[in-house]
């Protein structure tokens, strides 16, 4: 077995025990393992931090592994003080989900109570511009509002995330790119406007168009350890809501509900289109790394035609409380929404809902996808659609 860079290597036993085997510099003493292979159906599973791994040396360190458990000998005794330094641990990668201190949480609670409303336009409380809407370029909604969009990335405008969700299908509209062509491992019914699914199941919204029944990367199951309810080649809308009032750069950023951190400071918003906003992006999942992204729970991926063509307007909160009949009194707030839809790997969701497990804050109930609103109506709309060709620094 050669090994020339830093590997670690997950042998995980029916009872949980964790051995590591790092390859680490020649004069490093290997530590004794013996006794903890004690059951010959062992998994084991290579991650590569510092350099490639092949196949052949995974096969290498099974054969290893089978020999040392059927002979009874010690692991250790299997490599030499120059290949590796043998680490003990137990449980399952606790660092990954592991939370800061306990402490206290200054944005609990902070959610305003501003009930739905009746999507009268005229009436004495008159009704503010809702979102979702059509982001296809060159469209234009028919509500007309005196406020504008944030044109800027949200950073620049000093506000920061404090959450991250995401819709089964989407809840915004991008002709050509995720709409009433789309398609999934389930098929939706866009007659009529309604797209609802069984009464007890989560309203899915538009659909991508990149699914292939015949193409293994939409078909091969992935076993999800910490996203919920998750499937291969469906379409899922990201939500990242920023706010210039959230408790940024501290373990207290992130919140469940999002509106926690949105209005956690007091005294901060003045202006909710130009301090509250939501970048969307839309995916369709794949069993394939070829599409990992390691940070998705920070934001908006710009990277090569990712987060490059954006729709801006304001709009409010979603959800399928609301539709065309009931609004959301969240509103005005912008939103910059990618018209492009993409593929990503199912590890980079399920890498983003460890990240989440690891927030002070419990996030537990955006785990999975929320249903979608049905598409606002034109009339709903705001009119003040902007575009931005975003570069990759922005």
């Amino acid at each position: 077995l050669v090994l020339s860079s830093t590997l670690i290597f997950s042998l995980l036993q029916q009872n949980t025990h964790l051995l590591i085997i790092m390859c680490s510099p020649s004069d490093s003493k290997p530590t004794s393992s013996e006794g903890l292979l004690s059951n010959n159906k062992v998994l084991i599973s290579a991650i590569a931090f510092c350099g490639a791994v092949t196949i052949a040396s995974v096969a290498s360190l099974a054969a290893v592994a089978s020999k040392t458990v059927d002979s009874g000998t010690s692991a250790a005794g299997a490599f030499s003080s120059k290949d590796a330094t043998i680490v003990v641990n137990t449980g399952d990668m606790l660092y990954a989900t592991g939370k800061p201190p306990a402490g206290e949480n200054p944005c609990s609670g902070k959610k305003p109570d501003l009930p739905n409303y009746d999507c009268v336009i005229g009436a004495i409380v008159d009704v503010k511009p809702q979102a979702g809407g059509n982001v296809t370029k060159g469209y234009k909604g028919g509500m007309q509002v005196d406020h504008v969009p944030i044109t800027t990335p949200y950073w620049k405008n000093e506000m920061c995330p404090v959450n991250v969700h995401w819709h089964l299908g989407t809840e915004h509209y991008s002709g050509g790119e995720y709409d009433e062509f789309g398609s999934g491992p389930v098929q939706t019914d866009y007659g009529y406007g309604d797209r609802r699914l069984a009464e007890a199941e989560t309203r899915k919204g538009y659909q991508c168009r990149y699914y292939d029944i015949d193409d293994n990367k939409f078909n091969i199951p992935y076993v999800w350890k910490h996203c919920v309810g998750m499937r291969i080649g469906e379409t899922y809308e990201i939500h990242w809501p920023h706010s210039a009032a959230g408790m940024c750069g501290t373990p207290n950023q992130y919140q469940t509900p999002f509106y926690d951190g949105v209005f956690c400071v007091d005294g901060v918003l003045t202006d909710t289109a130009a301090q509250i906003g939501v970048q969307a992006q839309i995916f369709t999942i794949v069993n394939d790394e070829d599409y990992y992204y390691p940070d998705l729970f920070r934001g908006m991926i710009v990277d090569g035609e990712m987060g490059q063509d954006v729709a801006m307007y304001t709009g409010s909160t979603t959800g399928t409380s609301r539709d065309n009949e009931v609004c959301s009194q969240y509103s005005p707030i912008t939103w910059q929404v990618d018209r492009k839809c993409h593929m990503i790997s199912a590890s980079s969701f399920d890498k983003m809902c460890a990240d989440m497990k690891a927030q002070r804050d419990d996030m537990t109930d955006d785990l999975y996808a929320h249903g979608s609103r049905t598409l606002v109506s034109d009339q709903l709309t705001a009119n003040n659609q902007a575009n931005r060709k975003l570069r990759a620094s922005a």
